[in-house]
């Protein structure tokens, strides 16, 4: 099966500067990608090199099985959504949406109908008439969906799109943009530095880290068994747990990690000593010392807390112990 989009051994330099430095990835066809890693990490000029803001500095990019590089984003079957939303502000709802299809020459009835139809698509139907300085922000996040997706495109590509809303509203999104993707079948491709967004709505992420891709996996896959402490810190607030430390609780001298959450309190088990507490809602995060290190752990609601200064005893299943790739 054609890939979506293919990078092979793809690379953009600027100056000294290794923004993307030989990067292999293939993203399927309707697939939800997503792109994650902290700012510099190479995953925002990853996505402009498919859109073709970008060009690479060596390297072969293919966008369902054509050649890329060279070819200008108009003549791409992709459209980019934008953190910022990018609208025109002097024109009104429908003009922003219909825009891409007036410069591809389609006559005005014909637009009109297709704008109004993306404008349903994102539950804003009777808004045409409306200027973007009258809408919400995530009203206006809509529109710009609307027109990336008014123009049919066979891969979405959305640049921290949800970073400007507040919280209630970019998880009402989040939804309503996994929702969208199942609905129409295309490849989205999503980038963001938040891993429960990441986590949460793709089918596959590409960790980024200094240019690279450092790990690729389902989102369950990399939470769950990191191959590096960059990863296991990064996805998630893991404990990472030192060889030394390892070996002291009776287990290899290699760097592991374990999810606050794997961890139990129980009457047997290995002895810690409770240094905080601090209650977050839905849970208690627990920081404990155990031999020298500090762990942390999660209790969920209505689990009994105990005093700070109180030793305790933890367990946890040997299966939610997970040894990475660094060396030790």
């Amino acid at each position: 099966m054609t890939s979506a989009v293919r990078f092979l051994k793809v690379s953009r330099h600027f100056g000294a500067v290794r923004a993307v430095d030989g990067v292999d990835l293939e993203i399927a066809p309707g697939e939800f990608f997503a792109m994650l890693g902290p700012s510099g990490s190479g995953k925002t000029t990853s996505l402009r090199l498919i859109a073709g803001f970008e060009q690479p500095t060596s390297g072969h990019i293919e966008i369902f099985g054509e050649t890329a590089e060279g070819v200008p984003p108009y003549r791409r079957n992709v459209n980019t959504v934008f953190q910022d939303y990018a609208l025109f502000p002097h024109l009104d709802i429908l003009d922003n949406v219909a825009y891409g299809l007036m410069v591809k020459g389609m006559g005005k009835a014909e637009r009109v109908k297709e704008a109004e139809k993306a404008l349903e698509l994102v539950k804003l139907p009777g808004y045409g008439s409306r200027r973007p300085g009258q809408l919400s922000g995530g009203q206006r996040q809509r529109v710009a969906l609307a027109r990336a997706l008014v123009n049919k495109p066979r891969v979405l590509l959305l640049d921290e799109p949800l970073g400007a809303l507040d919280l209630k509203l970019r998880e009402q999104m989040q939804e309503e943009l996994k929702s969208l993707q199942r609905a129409l079948g295309i490849t989205f491709i999503f980038v963001t530095h938040d891993q429960g967004e990441a986590l949460s709505m793709a089918d596959r992420v590409a960790v980024f880290d200094n240019g690279g891709i450092v790990q690729q996996g389902t989102p369950q896959d990399i939470y769950r068994r990191p191959k590096t402490r960059f990863v296991a810190d990064f996805v998630g607030s893991s404990n990472v747990i030192s060889p030394d430390v390892m070996t002291a609780l009776g287990g290899e001298k290699r760097w592991a990690s374990l999810r606050p959450e794997a961890i139990r309190l129980s009457g047997e088990g290995i002895e810690a000593k409770v240094e905080s507490a601090s209650f977050l809602g839905a849970a208690t995060r627990l920081t404990v010392d155990i031999t020298g290190s500090r762990l942390h752990v999660m209790l969920p609601a209505g689990s009994d807390i105990p005093d700070i200064g109180t030793a305790i005893r933890l367990t946890w299943q040997q299966g939610d112990l997970h040894y990475m790739d660094d060396a030790a």
